[in-house]
């Protein structure tokens, strides 16, 4: 076993080596770029060195760095986790020309399974089932339709390097294909500096069924089949192992491939082989084909962990320091049922928007695996992916782990940067999910079922009354709010994003209080939780600043709101508004006037950096810049104010 290994990577991979690596007593080096300077995995490592600024490509794809950073630390291997540089060949190389040690496949390994036709063709050879379709040298228009038409539509275009959905199209008529093949091929280019294509059979009633493979170099073994068929635009949302519905012979058949397929190319360490499986008329030996393989160890892993009891990392471990293969095929089998949902900082109603901020608090529950990289009080960076945490819960049945599946993601708890906890909660509650009636397709099917904005409903009333009496912070005591003559109003006015909420409140007695707001009367009742408004469960509030989160129940997710600065609104007084917000937690990339300065409506002010999107924000009116309140560089919160405009009578 290693002494002490260097994890290239950051994030809640990277503590979840460390966490299998301190079990084993194997030493652990992190490294981080400036923005991760305090980051969960360099905190939690047993040592920490820098390699450069905050892009990723002058840090965790910096492989000089990288390697520096090994030999000073005395490293005698190193770990890529996923992304970054776990796929790069070369990068494998470089690695073992420094005497170092990859935990992960050979470079070869790696190339063969590389690019998607040459690894579809070489699945082929060996007798793995392929999806129908065509690749090869030429990338004539004209040679691609007629391809296509040979098929028969609906037809995939996919590109032949990278994945995660880029540079992928579904046609379903040959006029729509030239259009179609333009789109995909900048799509590839710009992801993966390669525009090729391949054409494949579109499936029509398709469910993503891959299998965990595991080689020492000579032979392998498969750990079983995870489902992944709950995608949002081919991004993977909520894992399941086993997959729904497997019969016996599928699983024997699919098992069978990915070994075959691993072993084809003498893979060692932890892989997946992914099919594409035609659940039309359920799960047939005969509908499953190869997608392509991924050559480390994925997202989703914990579900496999969760089934087999093997801890995937300490294989990985064990087998590049020269052991062999913990178990063989038949030592390997399934226990229960278990489910993964990614937890993600991103603005759902936004259409899925990626999200930063300031995570004011973050709790899971003590029964369930949280697998994370962030803490309270870290910041969700607008330079990598904005994942908070993954939630893994495992059960004896698919009814049972799905069940605990709600309740933990009803739970959990954050704070200061919208998620997409609310639309996990309803996904896990979907007839259809519950049934096993899953395909690709189902998200986008119900996604305005599923991203509906909740109903006004009594809960968001008590939700607001909440909010303004922890605003108005209400004294406690025998004589708290007593008054000569009549009760004593307190006037509160707070914002959530949409507008003004101002309310009026008093106590009526010690421990009791009346909210009005909206034309609306709520009672509430102080108690060793906090308030109950209306005999509700009272609501955790957590103060961050000047903004209060309101901690929804039945994993409704988050409110919140803001105590407007009264000099803010002053300057925000008149037609028009002249205070330009940012519309979404991000970074501050450029700012484009200065005060004093006379904009026209439409000039661009400053620009908004959201996870590598660019947003730029413009006056709505003419005018004169009154104040500039942020400098390049600056990370703000939603709603957060970056430019004044003076009145329009002063302009």
């Amino acid at each position: 076993m290693f002494r002490r290994i260097l994890i290239a990577n950051r994030g809640e991979i990277a503590c979840r080596i460390i966490a299998t690596c301190r079990r084993l007593g194997v030493e652990t080096v992190a490294v981080h770029s400036d923005a991760d300077a305090r980051a969960a995995h360099v905190a939690m490592a047993d040592h920490a060195l820098w390699i450069g600024g905050p892009a990723p490509a002058d840090s965790y794809l910096d492989a000089r760095a990288i390697l520096a950073a090994a030999r000073a630390a005395g490293a005698q291997a190193i770990h890529p986790g996923y992304g970054f540089l776990s796929e790069n060949p070369e990068f494998v190389d470089q690695v073992q020309a420094a005497g170092l040690v990859f935990i992960g496949p050979s470079a070869a390994a790696i190339r063969a399974m590389g690019l998607k036709d040459a690894a579809k063709a070489r699945m082929a050879a060996v007798g793995v089932p392929v999806v129908p379709g065509w690749q090869g040298d030429s990338q004539d228009p004209d040679h691609l339709l007629g391809a296509a038409e040979a098929l028969g539509f609906p037809v995939l275009i996919k590109a032949v390097a990278g994945g995660g959905g880029k540079g992928m199209r579904r046609v379903d008529r040959p006029a729509d294909f030239a259009s179609a093949l333009a789109s995909a091929r900048a799509e590839a280019q710009g992801a993966f500096g390669n525009p090729a294509v391949l054409i494949e059979k579109y499936i029509e009633c398709p469910r993503h069924i891959e299998v965990q493979v595991f080689g020492d170099g000579t032979r392998a073994v498969h750990l079983f089949e995870r489902d992944c068929s709950l995608q949002r635009r081919h991004q993977k949302v909520i894992e399941e192992a086993p997959a729904p519905g497997m019969t016996p012979e599928m699983r024997a058949a699919m098992g069978a491939a990915a070994v075959r397929a691993a072993e084809a190319i003498g893979y060692s360490g932890a892989g997946t082989v992914e099919f594409i499986v035609d659940a039309s008329r359920g799960l047939r030996p005969d509908a499953f084909w190869f997608m392509e393989m991924n050559t480390r160890l994925q997202v989703e892993h914990p579900v496999t962990e969760a089934i087999t009891g093997v801890d995937l990392v300490e294989w990985q471990l064990r087998v590049a320091s020269g052991e062999p293969l913990p178990l063989t095929q038949d030592q390997l089998s399934i226990t229960g049922h278990a489910f993964e949902a990614r937890l993600y900082a991103e603005d759902v109603p936004a259409g899925f928007l990626p999200a930063t901020g300031r995570l004011a608090h973050l709790r899971f529950p003590p029964d369930v695996r949280a697998d994370t990289g962030v803490r309270p009080g870290d910041t969700i960076s607008p330079w990598y992916d904005p994942m908070i945490a993954k939630i893994i819960v495992h059960g004896p049945t698919r009814a049972a782990a799905l069940s605990r599946l709600a309740r933990a993601l009803d739970q959990t708890e954050v704070a200061g940067s919208v998620t997409n906890l609310a639309f996990l909660a309803r996904l896990a509650r979907h007839p259809g999910f519950a049934a096993g009636q899953v395909d690709t397709g189902l998200i986008a099917r119900d996604l305005g079922q599923l991203t509906a904005p909740d109903p006004e409903d009594a809960l968001w009333l008590a939700a607001r009354a909440t909010a303004v009496l922890a605003a108005a912070d209400l004294p406690a005591g025998p004589l708290a709010g007593f008054a000569l003559w009549s009760p004593l109003v307190h006037p509160v006015v707070l914002s959530d994003g949409q507008g003004p909420l101002q309310a009026r409140l008093w106590l009526t007695a010690p421990d009791r209080a009346a909210v009005d707001f909206d034309g609306l009367r709520l009672l509430a009742e102080r108690g060793p939780a906090g308030w109950s408004v209306e005999g509700r469960r009272p609501m955790p509030v957590v103060a961050d600043g000047d903004r209060l989160h309101v901690l929804l129940p039945e994993g409704r997710g988050t409110l919140t709101f803001t105590r407007p600065d009264p000099l803010l609104r002053m300057a925000a007084q008149g037609p028009g508004d002249g205070v330009v917000r940012a519309p979404m937690p991000g970074l501050v990339r450029a700012v484009a006037v200065a005060p004093g300065q006379t904009v026209a409506a439409g000039d661009p002010l400053a620009v908004l950096d959201a996870m590598k999107m660019e947003h730029v924000l413009t006056a709505a009116r003419d005018g004169v810049v009154a104040e500039v309140l942020v400098d390049p560089g600056a990370q703000v919160e939603a709603g957060a104010a970056l430019v004044v405009l003076a009145p329009e009578a002063a302009a």
